[in-house]
């Protein structure tokens, strides 16, 4: 941390926990915004709303959903209460009686589900015991009684639907070209997906999942492009980026064979395991092997990371859904709900 930095830390931490009287500390005025887009004022100095918000953008973001969050939770719960409030099943019962009665009567956890679970999770033979098989159906209990309540909401409002009027945050949209970074599908989608990713990271991994299962949901429908940014302490990241870009100049279908055997085998991208699966995919090795050991995509690689730290990005994966970030590797039903939305316009 530099010294401008800690000195800026060390002012902003007196704001907020002195209480002492200081004549020497800067004289903030509070004042009702005028609409103007100007945060703050010093004389004839004037810094825009727009500059203190650039760079951190899905800090904003996230902040504000972690409160519309807060919110709506306490809403869900209100509306199943004033649900169940309105059964005229419900007189006699509390909430609880009610739920275990109409709404949870029918999960039942057994030891083909516990079984499943230890399968799914690949949980050592040597891990489970009745304390571990206690803590799965409880879980899986709690999966199943937040599955079924979805399921009694969705009956009960199925006329009338539900209207939500909170004020949901917008994800912030940047401008991101595609270039010529590696793609699928159709450049005339109505929808692009801009993923910044790296080779040797276990979450872009999962991100490539979520990105596969977009793939066979949508189809032509969206067209996805593959952007660089290996992180500086995967240590094979920024050789795995060159290789996949040194093997995208023999096909693109050859490219996404390869993003998908990396994430596949993380723990093998040396150099002699990048050749060897390039050869294997079908490449022509004197070709892809000079391209590796000349750096031929270096500047490529470097260029991709520096647009990806100029438009904020921050970690890997990220993606970028017709300009709206998504920072990780979330659930598929994150990136529909945007997709859906952009391809209805």
């Amino acid at each position: 941390m530099n010294a401008m930095r800690l000195m800026i830390l060390i002012l902003s931490a007196s704001i907020f926990y002195s209480c002492s009287e200081a004549t020497s500390n800067p004289q903030y005025k509070y004042k009702k915004s005028t609409g103007n887009g100007v945060a703050a004022q010093i004389g004839d100095i004037k810094i825009t709303e727009a500059e203190v918000s650039k760079g951190i953008e899905s800090d904003i973001f996230e902040s504000q959903m972690k409160t519309f969050d807060i919110k709506f939770n306490k809403l869900n719960q209100l509306i199943i209460e004033k649900l169940i409030a309105e059964d005229p099943k419900s007189k006699g019962l509390t909430q609880d009686q009610y739920f275990e009665k109409f709404i949870s009567n029918t999960i039942k956890i057994g030891e083909k589900e516990i079984k499943d679970f230890i399968k799914e999770r690949k949980i050592p033979d040597a891990q489970i015991n009745d304390e571990v098989k206690k803590k799965i159906v409880q879980f899986l209990s709690m999966q199943q009684k937040e599955k079924a309540v979805q399921i009694w909401m969705a009956s009960k409002t199925k006329s009338s639907g539900i209207d939500i009027f909170l004020d949901k945050p917008q994800r912030p949209t940047f401008d991101v070209k595609v270039g010529n970074a590696p793609t699928f599908g159709s450049q005339s989608a109505k929808v692009t997906i801009i993923e910044y990713s790296d080779f040797q990271c276990p979450y872009c991994a999962e991100g490539a999942k979520v990105l596969k299962a977009l793939k066979e949901k949508y189809g032509k429908k969206i067209q996805v492009a593959f952007k660089q940014y290996p992180l500086p302490f995967h240590t094979q990241a920024k050789k795995a980026a060159v290789a996949s870009m040194c093997i995208h100049e023999q096909g693109s279908d050859l490219f996404w064979k390869m993003h998908d055997e990396m994430f596949l085998n993380q723990d093998k991208l040396n150099i002699t395991d990048l050749k060897a699966l390039a050869k294997k995919l079908g490449a022509k090795s004197e070709i892809f092997d000079k391209c590796l050991d000349d750096n031929k995509y270096l500047a490529h690689v470097e260029k991709n990371i520096q647009e990806g730290k100029d438009i904020g990005v921050k970690s890997t994966p990220t993606f970028f859904v017709n300009g709206q970030l998504i920072a990780g590797a979330l659930p598929i039903e994150v990136f529909s709900e945007i997709v859906d939305s952009e391809l209805a316009k």
